[in-house]
């Protein structure tokens, strides 16, 4: 009826479907509830009523588990029976009834013990007479009904009590009502003089301001006639239509409708009343809480309202703590919902081959979040941010680094500083015993070298230890690589030396002329050279640098020391295994060569675990995260030059510190048959 084209004079004081649907729908939303049965009668109205419904449910996320529409003629006993037990039997604690009042008593008052619990019903209409009887004899408290809002009509109470309502009714249940106003109970103003001597079926009923639709009736009158009073005024009077009745009948519905629609005047309450442009009233709805008392008397309770005229976000207004709800609800407000609530951290999972509103709640994957209640996703926190535990909000990552604070920090620290002090003792033992013949067969110059390069490896470690920067990045990886280079570059000259010795000691060898220690500092300057072009290559093109890794370990960014360029990091590491291969394979070769102290022996036994350390340091390093590779790194230079120090130094000190009588020329001369 709304539909201007079809009807283009059709004018209403009643609620219209649309406005009242969209009032519905606000109302569900308000309470969240979304799992909503629909029972309507099979009338235009009532059923465009459901299209209306369905569609603004299901637009704001809800679903409807059930519709039931029946039809008034056709409705027998049988169809009560299945239509209750259909409502009995649903999830829902939502039930929207929209029919015409003429229609509730058919479904609910011709039961005597059909009492509807746990259900909140939701009625679009004027309830009144045997229909509100009907209905609240069965639903209890529970009922939310929109209504057009309540005025007390001037003069209104002198009408109920003087009209005669044999002239306004034709069936027992209104009259039964209106002889009800002959109680004594109600005040004078209403109280109606009869001595009819008749068993009433309702309890007294007092205000005259919920009586049915006399308000909409009211407006609707005062409306025709304040349009016809301004059509008359408008000078149509002076028209030749009023020339004849017939004429101004024919005339009159299309010049009326030219007025109507721009009707705007106040009634007798003083309220605005105007018509919009689909001709329905510019007036807002009363949300009443419709309460029976326990002696049956009827309370309505304006709870809230809506005015679908007023501007957004002041349409929709309710009050929950004037509200009363049935007894028999678990929790108040009520809920209604195919499935529970998904908290922060989960998210919603549609079961297969159901509504929307039927989910399951799954958390959220690893890294990600939601903080909202019933989400649909969840979404990945930044990358320098962790979800914390309940994966409802993201929180910034814990930054890891190896410090020197923690235990391992401390461990790998003393470790450190150990084995710099035992080489540096080392160092002393042989710089104070310089002249011995033991010190001076094992090439002083080379023994020097080697030492200061391995207190060099042991501090280098500690630059692997606090809160990476640029500085660290650059002498962490080129440090490493030139120390390690001149140790090993040592260790190969002292092989060398000890093949070449050997073969110097023969009679007319041209081995002699290379065996001074300007040739085996040369082997070891040359050989450190090469590893610092390639570290110097490396720096100037693309040099080390620090790194926020936020991957590699879960909640936690770590701070570490990028290589740069891979290809220079691999060429000096390549190059170090390189001479550590050379200085194994010379010293393997030469392991059987007569030597008093097994000099070669002693080297290939530190090169065997030298290489051990770092083969096995690949795997490890690899297979950890974090921080932990920085340690097994740190591991692995401790180690490897433990290893020198310990196979090479640690015989020759020995026999230093405790066996003095080896460290003579004689024992030498002796044990080498005069070749020495």
């Amino acid at each position: 009826m709304s539909d201007t084209v079809k009807f283009p004079y059709f004018y209403r004081t009643v609620p219209s479907e649309l406005h009242l649907c969209i009032g519905i729908v606000k109302l569900l939303k308000h309470f969240g509830w979304s799992w909503i049965g629909i029972i309507a009668c099979y009338e235009d109205k009532s059923l465009r009523a459901v299209q209306i419904l369905k569609e603004g449910i299901e637009q704001n996320g809800g679903c409807i588990e059930f519709i039931e529409i029946f039809n008034n003629d056709k409705f027998t006993p049988t169809d009560f029976s299945k239509l209750y037990e259909r409502i009995y039997m649903t999830s829902t604690s939502v039930v929207i009834f929209y029919c015409s009042r003429d229609y509730i008593w058919n479904v609910f008052g011709n039961s005597d013990y059909v009492t509807v619990t746990r259900k909140v019903w939701i009625t679009t209409h004027e309830r009144d007479f045997a229909s509100r009887y009907a209905l609240g004899q069965s639903v209890k408290n529970n009922t939310l009904a929109f209504t057009v809002a309540k005025k007390n009509i001037p003069s209104f109470s002198k009408f109920v009590r003087e009209v005669n309502p044999i002239l306004l009714v034709n069936d027992y249940y209104s009259f039964s009502w209106w002889m009800s106003l002959c109680d004594s109970q109600c005040q004078n103003s209403i109280q109606r003089s009869c001595n009819l001597n008749i068993s009433l079926m309702f309890p007294p009923k007092c205000d005259t301001k919920y009586l049915g639709s006399s308000y909409s009736v009211y407006n609707a009158v005062y409306a025709l006639a304040h349009t016809l009073h301004d059509m008359v005024t408008s000078g149509i009077r002076n028209d030749t239509m009023w020339s004849g009745g017939r004429r101004f009948l024919d005339y009159l519905p299309w010049k009326l409708h030219h007025y109507l629609k721009n009707a705007h005047f106040k009634n007798g309450l003083g309220e605005e009343i105007s018509f919009d442009e689909n001709g329905d009233l510019t007036i807002g709805y009363e949300i009443i809480n419709i309460v029976y008392l326990a002696n049956g008397i009827q309370r309505n309770e304006i709870v809230g309202s809506y005015n679908p005229y007023a501007p957004p976000g002041q349409d929709f207004t309710i009050d929950e703590k004037a509200m009363v709800w049935e007894s028999d609800f678990t929790e108040t407000p009520p809920q209604s919902r195919c499935s529970l609530s998904c908290r922060p951290g989960y998210r919603k999972l549609i079961r297969e081959g159901q509504p929307v509103c039927c989910y399951d709640c799954i958390p959220c994957a690893e890294g990600e979040v939601s903080n909202q209640t019933d989400g649909d996703t969840c979404w990945k926190c930044p990358e320098d941010q962790w979800p914390n535990h309940k994966t409802d909000a993201c929180i910034p990552k814990v930054i890891t680094f190896l410090s020197y604070e923690e235990p391992l920090g401390i461990l790998l620290t003393s470790v450190s500083i150990f084995f710099f002090l035992v080489t540096a003792v080392i160092l002393g033992i042989f710089i104070n015993y310089q002249d011995t013949p033991l010190v001076k067969a094992n090439n002083r110059d080379l023994s020097y070298i080697l030492l200061i390069s391995l207190m060099l490896c042991f501090l280098c470690s500690l630059i692997f230890i606090g809160r990476p920067n640029k500085v660290t990045c650059i002498l962490q990886q080129t440090a490493f690589g030139i120390i390690f280079a001149i140790s090993l570059s040592s260790i190969l000259s002292k092989t060398i030396t000890v093949v070449m010795a050997f073969h110097a000691t023969k009679p007319g060898s041209k081995f002699r002329k290379w065996m001074g220690s300007r040739v085996s500092v040369s082997i070891v300057f040359s050989c450190s050279l090469i590893q610092t072009v390639l570290c110097l290559a490396w720096l100037f093109t693309a040099p080390p640098f620090p790194y926020l890794n936020m991957r590699s370990e879960i909640g936690a960014i770590l701070i570490e020391c990028n290589e740069g360029s891979i290809v220079a990091f691999y060429c000096v590491l390549g190059y170090l295994g390189f001479l550590a291969g050379i200085s194994f394979i010379i010293a393997f070769l030469a392991r059987n060569l007569p030597d008093t102290f097994n000099e070669a022996k002693y080297i290939t036994f530190s090169m065997l675990v030298f290489c051990s350390v770092w083969i096995s340091f690949i795997p490890t390093y690899l297979s950890t995260k974090g921080k932990y590779m920085v340690a097994v790194e740190i591991f692995a230079i401790l180690a490897s030059s433990a290893g020198l120090l310990g196979c090479i130094f640690i015989p020759k000190c020995y026999i230093i510190l405790l066996e003095p009588n080896k460290n003579s020329r004689k024992y030498l001369t002796k044990t080498t048959g005069g070749n020495i």
